[in-house]
């Protein structure tokens, strides 16, 4: 594991513009890229009101800061070519599962023709030297499997969101191949495939640990969904790091895979049932629950990824596991009811993490 040091040699000074840089996600890779030196630009929606990067105060460490839609074509190109980034990371996105039953046509328009246009974006100008793109481990073409999904395996999915990063997928191979494969940016461009996400700050709604911890502040009974499904869970901390390794080694490398695509999932001990992090929590904090048996969308059973790629290649290894992660999320949320700075909070995090 690199120090916090060591990453900075790297990043400090480097030029970064951030797609959904308001988002819980975004927010997280702000503070860290913020704590590494870099020169962050950010391109977003305006921010929840309840939303981590107001309560971190995030715009106050941006170089520029740019409120504005995904889909608006002139306006994304406009304030990228302004910025002259030499990395960009694509977080912008609809990114709930339930969100995408309700308003299909807004989460189609905004993961594939967002994607779209910050593809687009970079015919249009060359100091661009590495790009991420932030996908799902929902990609996936799910059965009831045994292992994990390899980055190589069938592509797939039976909800408009899961579809929706499927087809940003196959976008941005169709522009490495049609575009970029013969320019300064082959191999330069990747998808990044992250687990079940949690962290202090996530105030999604029909999320689960966002749903456990305004259950514990409110001490009103937490109501659950698919107690039985499986899913990789793991702090956001974990795949930011390997967004970060991704994209610097990108950078300096000439050609890092044939496969442009990269899971930076947990280890199999964290692929466990939302019913065990339920149970977990319990023993530590008294909440009850119930099971609302009346699901009207349909998600994935088991979600499973292997990560064993970026070990090899990326030198990415997952630090902490479910329980140390929860944990985490745990003590985020004490610290912010004792009216702490919440911005020391997540940067006081980020530096244990990288201590273990």
């Amino acid at each position: 594991m690199e120090s916090i040091k060591s990453l900075s040699k790297f990043w400090k000074g480097k030029k970064v513009f951030i797609t959904g840089h308001t988002g819980f996600k975004g927010s997280w890779l702000t503070i860290l890229l913020n704590m590494l030196g870099a020169d962050i630009y950010g391109y977003s929606l305006k921010p929840e009101k309840n939303s981590l990067f107001l309560k971190a105060n995030c715009k106050k460490f941006l170089k520029r800061n740019i409120y504005s839609n995904i889909n608006d074509k002139s306006k994304l190109e406009k304030e990228i070519i302004k910025s002259k980034p030499q990395i960009i990371f694509h977080l912008a996105a609809q990114a709930l599962v339930s969100k995408s039953f309700h308003n299909p046509l807004e989460t189609l328009n905004t993961n594939i023709i967002g994607t779209s246009n910050v593809l687009e974006s970079l015919k249009k100008i060359n100091s661009v030297k590495s790009v991420v793109i932030i996908t799902t481990d929902k990609v996936y073409l799910s059965k009831r499997q045994k292992e994990s999904h390899k980055e190589e395996d069938m592509l797939g999915g039976n909800d408009p969101y899961s579809v929706s990063k499927v087809c940003a997928e196959y976008i941005t191979k169709s522009y490495i191949e049609s575009f970029f494969k013969h320019k300064s940016l082959k191999n330069k461009i990747s998808t990044a495939r992250s687990g079940n996400v949690i962290g202090g700050g996530d105030y999604s709604k029909n999320r689960l640990l966002p749903d456990i911890i305004k259950s514990i502040n409110s001490k009103k009974k937490l109501i659950i969904r698919n107690p039985n499904h499986i899913r990789p869970w793991q702090h956001v901390i974990e795949p930011t790091v390997g967004y970060l390794k991704l994209a610097k080694s990108q950078y300096i490398k000439k050609s890092l895979h044939s496969n442009s695509s990269w899971n930076f999932g947990p280890d199999r001990k964290s692929f466990v049932r939302v019913i065990d992090i339920v149970k977990f929590i319990k023993k530590k904090i008294n909440i009850s629950f119930s099971i609302n048996k009346k699901q009207n969308f349909f998600e994935t059973k088991i979600l499973m990824i292997n990560n064993s790629k970026a070990k090899k290649y990326l030198n990415w290894y997952p630090i902490w596991d479910v329980n140390k992660s929860v944990n985490n999320v745990i003590e985020w949320n004490n610290q912010f009811k004792k009216n702490k700075n919440v911005k020391k909070i997540c940067e006081e995090q980020i530096r244990k993490y990288f201590v273990k």
